[in-house]
């Protein structure tokens, strides 16, 4: 269930984000072209609908995604950047937010802001969070949306720690987990190593 991209474009990409060098502007943008190369993959066996357009040469019948059948959610703020891009390639879809903190000492994510619809039934659910860590916020981010009854969920991520993902593999098997890399390990300060530093923090030039 854990599906992680190998192209060398993905990983070129993926360290010019590790770069510190590279400013927010950039990391957006960096961050926007791969989360439609996640995408792309992540949404490879959706079903489709046939529908009836105007062509060049009169009306004819062709296959679309059921946009209006995706809701992506993002884990702000860091998830913004990922929101913005899926957004753009379906906008007919529909959006939902959620915030979460994490507390320093407990290391555990805190939930305090929750704009999702009430019920997901018959849809697909794609949640957008560039990094898994421990993996908590993410757990928590799918356990909330499993309540809301949808037909499946699926994750975003740019970059994991093993120990995250394996908590998310313990906890959650039934979704599919699409990400650009899985690193090394997790710090004592339960970072991310390599990693990347904060993804919020490097996406709007936000004060440590």
């Amino acid at each position: 269930m854990i599906h992680e991209l190998k192209n060398p474009v993905v990983k070129t990409l993926l360290n010019h984000l590790r770069d510190t060098s590279t400013d927010a502007f950039r990391f957006r943008h960096i961050v926007h072209e791969l989360t439609r190369l996640l995408v792309y993959e992540a949404l490879a066996n959706e079903p489709m609908e046939e529908r009836e357009i105007e062509t060049w040469q009169g009306k004819d019948n062709f296959h679309f995604l059921r946009e209006k059948d995706l809701l992506f959610v993002t884990v702000l703020r860091a998830g913004l950047p990922m929101l913005e891009t899926t957004m753009n390639i379906f906008p007919e879809a529909e959006a939902g937010f959620l915030a979460m903190k994490r507390d320093e000492k407990t290391h555990q994510s805190v939930l305090y802001y929750d704009r999702v619809p009430e019920s997901c039934e018959g849809r697909t659910v794609i949640i957008v969070d560039p990094m898994v860590a421990t993996g908590g916020s993410l757990c928590d981010a799918i356990a909330l949306m499993k309540t809301r009854s949808p037909k499946k969920i699926l994750t975003l991520n740019l970059i994991g720690a093993p120990e995250g993902l394996d908590i998310i593999k313990q906890k959650h098997p039934d979704i599919e987990l699409y990400i650009a890399q899985i690193d090394e390990r997790l710090n004592d300060d339960k970072f991310i190593l390599p990693g990347l530093g904060d993804a919020g923090d490097r996406s709007y030039n936000t004060p440590a």
